[in-house]
């Protein structure tokens, strides 16, 4: 077991993974300005839009103007998601100095969500990689189910380390374990990272965990026992798990920051300006936060 990192760094997923399915449209005004108070709150690398067809994500149509309307702030990074060649040259168009592909470690959910294999994905984000090396643009690779999947259940922990392997040879500099559904456990999530660090080095691997059944920041800490330091979280945990109707999806980030507050460990994050733009967002687009730690700061100062 590694030391526990002094400092962790936030991946903050809302303005994408978060608000994706939402669907009402929400404006992009209030992306840009969800972005511009996230950054304000400390965060560092806010994941802003999706360069996808808006056929299949209609809630991203607007990812050009989006990652041009950004007011840029030094020290910050705003990744896009870019699952082809063709996303990748309209958000190098746009601007991008940070792209991520998109991966999983299930055929059955790599055919069900991507169409094509395994392989194929990887086969297909091999242009990408190469392009964004040749533009100095960063590659950041995702893999979802990492600890299950809906359509196959427990997934082997080396079948996750061999896409990890894939995307890092490729030339990822991170590569990201997203526990999709949310059904991982600790003792699981500690099997999964030490498959995929025999393979990547641990500095390189960042945790996706959703909260679906209330697991999210108990793998957190199993995988910062692991000494991983890099988490993707979502502010107001917006982003429910569209395999469980009506379940929490994203770990929220307050709770997330809650949580590393209390062992010490430094994030850089305001946790009250974090609670605020969690309030604001859900006001703005009519949901309730899903954070119980904001929910519980925010009753607090209302007190």
């Amino acid at each position: 077991m590694a030391a526990m990192p002094k400092q962790v760094r936030i991946v903050e997923v809302g303005p994408r993974d978060g608000l994706q399915n939402e669907k009402a449209e929400v404006p992009t005004k209030v992306k840009l300005e969800l972005i511009g108070r996230l950054a304000d709150a400390g965060l560092t690398a806010i994941e802003a839009t999706a360069f996808v067809s808006p056929k299949w994500i209609p809630q991203m149509a607007d990812h050009t103007e989006v990652l041009e309307g950004i007011k840029r702030r030094p020290g910050v990074s705003y990744p896009v998601l870019t699952p082809n060649l063709k996303g990748f040259q309209a958000a190098l168009a746009a601007g991008a100095k940070e792209v991520a592909v998109f991966g999983a470690a299930s055929e059955s959910f790599s055919k069900k969500n991507i169409n094509c294999s395994i392989a194929e994905s990887l086969e297909r984000f091999r242009p990408v990689a190469d392009a964004a090396r040749a533009a100095g643009v960063k590659v950041r690779g995702y893999i979802s189910c990492v600890l299950g999947c809906p359509y196959e259940g427990e997934i082997a922990p080396s079948k996750v380390a061999e896409v990890a392997q894939a995307l890092h040879d490729m030339g990822c500099y991170e590569v990201s374990l997203g526990d999709t559904i949310g059904t991982g456990t600790p003792g699981r999530t500690k099997a999964m990272i030490e498959a995929c660090a025999e393979r990547v080095p641990i500095e390189r691997l960042a945790g996706h965990y959703h909260d679906t059944y209330g697991q999210a920041l108990a793998n957190i800490y199993a995988s910062l026992e692991m000494g991983v330091a890099t988490f993707d979280s979502s502010v107001a945990g917006l982003g429910g798990c569209p395999y469980a109707k009506g379940a929490s999806g994203n770990v929220a980030t307050e709770d997330v920051v809650y949580m590393l507050n209390g062992l010490g460990i430094d994030t850089g994050i305001d946790l009250g300006r974090l609670v605020a733009t969690g309030q604001w967002i859900c006001g703005v687009i009519g949901k309730e936060p899903q954070s119980k730690a904001g929910k519980a700061i925010a009753a607090k100062q209302a007190a």
